[in-house]
């Protein structure tokens, strides 16, 4: 049975960069992955293309044939999609069980209530895909308590459009500590609690309109909604941390069942397993304190974590040369590298597009 995760999330917040991280992320650890670009704006992506919805239509063309905007030309891509529905099946049996990554186009209207997306997922679950759903939305929201409130009413009509097990990201969380400081901890956003605290930082944050009356009732009807639902929390990402990767990959896999390929434990006992998932949590206070309050000490013993390991590198590199200056081999020459096992194959393809003819 393969698995899949539908990337979504406005424009600007690394869907693409995600995707690049989390491919090179699952071939270190030795489970088959390939991307599926389902962008006909992007033209040139970061990864390598297993599928591209760029064979099939172009947002150029479109834009050109229906006389359209960006916009609308990135709409009418995925209704082209979902018309030709046997393109994306065919190139996804030819995957078999790889481990699929769905990068979506950045227009929120494809997640939010246009209808073709959902239909084309649907039709990729009844291939027997299991799904989950990752809403990527930059961590700047936090900053503002207004685009806070306005993400959480984005991602609650993602999560009710969508329909499928679903995960909401802050990203670039690496970058929190750039910005102003927040008025309340990471967990407050994260964990979406009491949202009434919200209100006077509101009315404070524009006092001629989000002070007034009006817009005090409707920031509290708003704030009513997102609670009586009881459905949004955010997990956290900074890409180029692996403990962050693992802690929301580990998210993904529970959301939607997933127990290990054959290269990631299939032979481990129960306790393990076990083990391994209670190491690779990452509890929202140690986001806070890596991220946030003791963000220099952290760089620092990272700091000095990577010169120990270079030294380290740097010292086994000198102990395999001989006192003339040639490589040693271990003294058994090419025999020694006939008895070497041999690299499992990744199980992972990269295709290339040829470049266009000048």
């Amino acid at each position: 049975m393969p698995f899949a995760q539908i990337i979504v999330g406005p424009p600007g917040s690394g869907k693409s960069t995600y995707c690049n991280g989390m491919h090179q992320f699952l071939s270190a650890i030795g489970r088959k992955c390939s991307i599926v670009n389902l962008d006909a704006a992007n033209e040139r992506t970061t990864y390598p293309c297993a599928l591209d919805i760029r064979d099939l239509v172009t947002l150029e063309e479109i834009m050109a044939r229906e006389a359209l905007g960006p916009n609308g030309g990135t709409l009418y891509a995925v209704e082209e999609l979902e018309c030709n529905f046997e393109w994306l099946q065919t190139g996804l049996k030819s995957l078999g069980e790889d481990y699929v990554l769905f990068d979506c186009p950045g227009q929120v209207e494809i997640f939010t209530h246009h209808a073709s997306l959902r239909n084309v997922l649907r039709r990729v679950q009844k291939m027997g895909y299991r799904l989950v759903a990752l809403h990527l939305v930059d961590s700047y929201c936090l900053t503002l308590p207004s685009l806070y409130l306005s993400t959480l009413l984005l991602s609650l009509r993602a999560m009710l459009q969508l329909d499928l097990p679903h995960l909401n990201v802050l990203t670039k969380i690496d970058r929190l500590a750039s910005y102003a400081p927040l008025p309340f901890n990471l967990d407050f956003y994260a964990e979406v609690q009491d949202l009434s605290y919200l209100l006077p930082h509101l009315a404070r944050e524009s006092p001629s309109v989000l002070g007034s009356d009006r817009f005090q009732a409707l920031n509290q009807a708003i704030i009513g909604l997102v609670q009586d639902f009881g459905l949004v929390a955010f997990e956290t990402l900074a890409v180029e941390e692996k403990a962050s990767m693992m802690n929301l990959l580990r998210a993904a896999d529970r959301a939607v069942g997933y127990a290990f390929g054959p290269a990631e434990g299939a032979n481990d006992t129960v306790w393990q397993v076990a083990m391994r998932e209670a190491g690779s949590t990452m509890e929202i206070r140690d986001v806070q304190e890596r991220w946030l309050d003791h963000r220099d000490r952290f760089d620092a013993a990272e700091r000095s974590r990577w010169q120990e390991e270079g030294r380290a590198a740097a010292g086994d590199g000198d102990a395999n040369v001989k006192a003339d200056g040639e490589p040693d081999d271990g003294g058994g020459g090419e025999e020694a590298f006939s008895t070497m096992p041999t690299a499992a194959h990744s199980g992972i393809t990269v295709v290339r597009k040829p470049r266009p003819s000048s």
